[in-house]
Parts: C-alpha cells; sequence; structure tokens
C-alpha cells in the first residue's frame, strides 16, 4: 500500500511517501512544498492546493495521513497553518477519500514507542524501520515521513482516525 504523509505549514508543507507490505516499509519519496513569504496568503494557498494535487498524481496513494494541528502560542500563525492545512485537506479529498490525521503524540508513538519522544528519537527511528544511510531532511520532509510510517503501523485501527 502507497502511504503519504503530509505535515501541514504554511510556509513550508513536508510530504513523505512509503509503500507498506506488512511491517515491511519502504521509502518511496520526500521533500517540502514551499510558499514565499511575501506572497499575499491567497496566492500561497493555491500554491498549496495545485501542489498537493501534483503529488497525490505522481504518486497514486492509497491513503493520506495529515499531522493534526497543535498551536499554543501564536494564535494568527496558527490560524494560518489552519488554513494552509484546510487546503491540503480540500485538495486530497478531491482526489482521494481516504484521509486519515494523527497528534504528534500519536505519531511518536507509533513510530518510538514513547509518546513524548524528542525529534531526534523519531528521525532515528525513521531512518531506522527504513534502512536509510540518513535521515530525511529538511524536518518538515522528516515528520511527514514519520506520519507516513505511523499511519502504516496503525492500519489495523485505521477507521479511528479516519477524517
Amino acid at each position: 500500500m502507497i502511504v503519504m504523509g503530509i505535515d501541514p505549514g504554511l510556509a513550508t508543507v513536508g510530504y513523505g511517501v512509503i509503500d507498506s507490505r506488512g511491517m515491511e516499509m519502504q521509502l518511496v519519496d520526500y521533500g517540502t512544498i514551499c510558499t514565499p513569504a511575501g506572497m499575499k496568503l491567497p496566492e500561497r494557498l493555491d500554491i498549496l492546493y495545485d501542489s498537493m494535487l501534483t503529488l497525490i498524481d505522481r504518486f497514486s496513494p492509497e491513503e493520506i495521513a495529515f499531522e493534526e494541528l497543535f498551536f499554543s502560542r501564536n494564535v494568527t500563525t496558527g490560524i494560518n497553518v489552519a488554513q494552509a492545512r484546510g487546503v491540503l485537506l480540500a485538495a486530497a479529498y478531491k482526489k482521494l477519500r481516504r484521509l486519515f490525521e494523527y497528534t504528534p503524540m500519536q505519531v511518536k508513538q507509533a513510530v518510538v514507542g514513547y509518546g513524548h519522544a524528542d525529534k531526534h528519537q523519531v528521525q532515528a527511528m525513521v531512518k531506522a524501520i527504513l534502512r536509510l544511510k540518513a535521515v530525511p531532511q529538511p524536518d518538515d520532509a522528516a515528520d511527514a515521513v514519520a506520519i507516513a510510517i505511523c499511519h502504516a503501523q496503525t492500519k489495523d485501527y485505521t477507521r479511528e482516525f479516519r477524517i
């Protein structure tokens, strides 16, 4: 099963694509979608929408897993990221109805076995699980790969995480 993980953002969206066959997983690709900071919000959202459709066409995932948003400090930034996540969800829903979401703690629990793991522990496990020579870069892409792994490892319970 081809699974795409998405780490939503406005400036940078991470994506990771894995091929999951049982507990055996292989990295297909990873990367980021970036939008310029000086651009108006609707233009940035349009880039995200079109880029998400392009990624889905390119990789033909069977399921897409998103990380839920968590923000506690800057509400204005959080609102913009939430708008970006909404556009990404809308684009994904247009192409594929099998969408899922996980909290950061659920991703850490599934990948590391500890819901309060730090970023380096998650990245080390991503590298180990997929037998990679190096951790995917940048961090947004590594996070997206972790989200895809989380989804693949919880596939028996996906109904609970379906959007």
